[in-house]
């Protein structure tokens, strides 16, 4: 029996992240949480059950959630959340789009998802509750610090430090072995040098 999954955020990143988690497999998609308005409505089928003041209440019937909005401006909704989940105990694993590409010789760790044509190359790491979109590149040798948001199509080059709560934009391309300070907010289409 595939165990439950508790979707956080019912919006846009929620629709793309219901495809993967489906075409993965590995979880049955129990419910959503959303604002409070939203609850009874429903997301690609499956229900808005509550509202993040839920969250202690739902504990036991879920022991696995998982972040379902996304990261632009600001990745402080995600850091809180992240940490208020792992607080009140729930697992959060990492979700990996079987069109992903992940080596085996890559570091992975949790509430990560990882979407449709990503790539991930050898001995490259990516450490906890980041979103790896659709078609980004992560070469080898990278470090992906916790709480990043890598968007469509955007490429790491070989042996890049991406520093903790940065966000990558669509089509960004960084040099080769570059750190990225923590915090950054790398536009669509540039380069990081």
């Amino acid at each position: 029996m595939k165990p439950k999954l508790l979707l956080i955020g019912g919006g846009g990143h929620c629709r793309s992240l219901i495809d993967v988690i489906e075409a993965e497999g590995k979880y049955e998609i129990g419910g959503i949480l959303d604002i409070p308005e939203r609850i009874g409505e429903k997301v690609l089928g499956y229900p808005i059950i509550g509202s993040n003041n839920d969250l202690e209440n739902l504990f036991g019937t879920f022991t696995h959630a998982l972040i379902t909005f996304g990261q632009i401006k600001s990745p402080d909704s995600r850091i809180a959340m992240y940490e208020r989940l792992k607080g009140i105990g729930y697992t959060l694993p990492t979700i990996i789009s079987p069109r992903a590409y992940v080596s085996k010789h890559a570091r992975i760790g949790e509430g990560n998802v990882i979407l449709h044509d990503a790539l991930i190359n050898a001995n490259a790491t990516i450490s906890d509750n980041c979103i790896i979109n659709s078609k980004a590149l992560i070469e080898h040798d990278c470090v992906v610090e916790s709480h990043c948001h890598i968007s469509t199509g955007a490429i790491l080059n070989g042996g890049c430090t991406l520093k903790e709560g940065s966000f990558f934009g669509s089509n960004a391309v960084s040099k080769e072995a570059i750190t990225i300070e923590e915090g950054s907010f790398i536009k669509a289409g540039s380069i990081a040098k």
